[in-house]
């Protein structure tokens, strides 16, 4: 759709103590533990960031001297069935999780009584943090089933500790990342910007939401803390309380075009739509706004019926570049279904749906072992089955099924290796990515993927095929397992 204004003009300017401590925690820890801040995780990050259960394998580990080397893989099992692909996203914050992940003096003060560990578990766990290698699919990049988002491998105490927050980070931000990419494929030629803050899942998911959205592709968000956080650009018109609050649209409206010329957007469906649009106009002409600087949101009612009635009414006015902003409600399916209507909107806000990936809320995601101390090993439970070993995924070209491998299985021709090494001996091995790249990376993905895997509705997903080595080992192990359980 043609441009019709500047998007700054229009929505924004650039810019329980317990009651006895214990007699001894180790003095080295850091005092006060720090949990998750919204929007980024902290430099140091509370090891109370887990479930229980991981806590008390980890100091099992550790009494009996377990410090092989473990790997786990994090992995989608299967695709939500309205799905064709995933977007990875969440590796930023995993990085920074795990440089940071250790045991405060009020984390091991709370676990002496709540869990009632031993001074030497303490002492063990004060001395935990992350010295782990960790390989990972970039995110922007579109993954399937089965595919491993990121493998960690670290002693084991320190790779079970980490699952539930790798498991956090990766499940949500990959989910709401897909669902805002879809919404950009259902409406390729409007802007979209992020309205979702006030109604997902706490203050911490706003700011990620907002974060995801633009490396999906959106031009800006309302939340201003994610704005000024990650640099993006903030947006925003009025609301519905405000023209309630002048008592009629006509003084709202001119009071808020004088205090704000340059962002002037009208919310017009306050009482009757039509008549709102047709007092914008009036407002517009009587105050002499630039036309480029106007616009006028639709909130409610069939919106690919009003944007054309509003279009029409616009440009009768002599107003062809003022633009129609249309939110309330929206997802990829309203999108494909205002763009197949050719709705003439230019700017789409998409808040509650994509920020609580409303279809797809969650993903079958899991964090699995798959070798220890040199030996792969899998889980044969029906429906939950694993294959062993450090992975590697194959992509060839266009229209070919993905190839899962053993990480150190010989390269095949022509293909590219997805994982990469992002983490050594607890530490990045490259700084913090902007968005920018992993939105390049994403675009060039979703180029090589398939129409029949960008389809809305009823979308089929790319193939991904197993090695015959992965097979190979597979059978072996299960050989192997079968015939020790037989023996014993």
């Amino acid at each position: 759709m043609a441009e019709r204004g500047a998007l700054d003009h229009m929505t924004g300017q650039t810019a329980g103590h317990p009651e006895e401590a214990p007699t001894h925690v180790p003095s080295h820890v850091p005092t006060q533990a720090v949990g998750h801040v919204p929007g980024n995780v902290a430099t140091h990050v509370s090891a109370l960031c887990t479930d229980l259960y991981e806590i008390r394998m980890a100091v099992s580990y550790l009494r009996h001297d377990m410090h092989g080397l473990a790997t786990f893989s994090l992995f989608a099992r299967h695709l939500p069935a309205t799905r064709g692909f995933l977007v990875a996203a969440g590796l930023d914050d995993c990085l920074t999780l795990l440089e940071g992940f250790r045991f405060g003096q009020s984390d091991l003060h709370y676990l002496r009584h709540a869990v009632g560990l031993t001074e030497e578990d303490l002492d063990a766990l004060a001395r935990i943090k992350f010295t782990g290698d960790v390989w990972a699919v970039p995110e922007g990049r579109v993954v399937f089933g089965d595919e491993p988002f990121l493998e960690v491998t670290a002693p084991i105490a320190e790779a079970q500790l980490v699952e539930t927050a790798l498991l956090n980070l990766i499940t949500f931000e990959t989910s709401v990342t897909t669902k805002a990419v879809r919404c950009r494929l259902a409406a390729p030629d409007a802007e979209l910007v992020e309205f979702g803050a006030r109604r997902v899942h706490g203050l911490g998911a706003a700011m990620s939401v907002a974060r995801c959205c633009t490396l999906a592709g959106f031009t800006g968000t309302s939340y201003v803390a994610a704005a000024h956080r990650y640099g993006l650009r903030p947006v925003g018109t009025i609301a519905h309380s405000y023209v309630e609050a002048f008592g009629d649209e006509r003084t709202a409206f001119r009071t808020f075009a004088r205090d704000f010329p340059a962002a002037s957007v009208f919310l017009v469906d306050t009482y009757d739509t039509l008549a709102g649009v047709r007092t914008a106009i009036e407002v517009a002409q009587e105050l002499g706004l630039a036309h480029g600087a106007i616009g006028v949101r639709l909130d409610s009612g069939d919106l690919a019926d009003l944007s054309k009635r509003t279009r029409q009414l616009l440009d009768a006015a002599g107003l062809p570049k003022a633009r129609i902003m249309a939110s309330g409600g929206l997802d990829e399916y309203a999108l494909a279904a205002l763009t197949a209507a050719q709705a003439p909107i230019d700017m789409y806000g998409v808040g509650t749906k994509v920020g609580v990936s409303a279809d797809a809320p969650s993903l079958n995601s899991a964090y699995k072992l798959v070798d220890y101390d040199g030996r792969p090993v899998i889980k044969t439970s029906e429906g939950k089955a694993t294959l062993p070993g450090a992975k590697q995924v194959y992509r060839g070209e266009p229209g070919t099924p993905d190839l899962l491998a053993l990480r150190d299985e010989t390269p095949p021709p022509d293909r590219e290796p997805l994982l990469v090494p992002v983490m050594s001996r607890g530490e990045r091995l490259d700084p913090e990515e902007d968005l920018a790249t992993a939105r390049r990376r994403l675009l060039e993905d979703l180029a090589w993927l398939p129409e029949s895997a960008k389809r809305i509705t009823d979308p089929t997903p790319v193939p991904v095929h197993i090695s015959a080595a992965l097979r190979l080992l597979t059978n072996q192990v299960r050989e192997d397992l079968a015939a020790h359980q037989f023996v014993r």
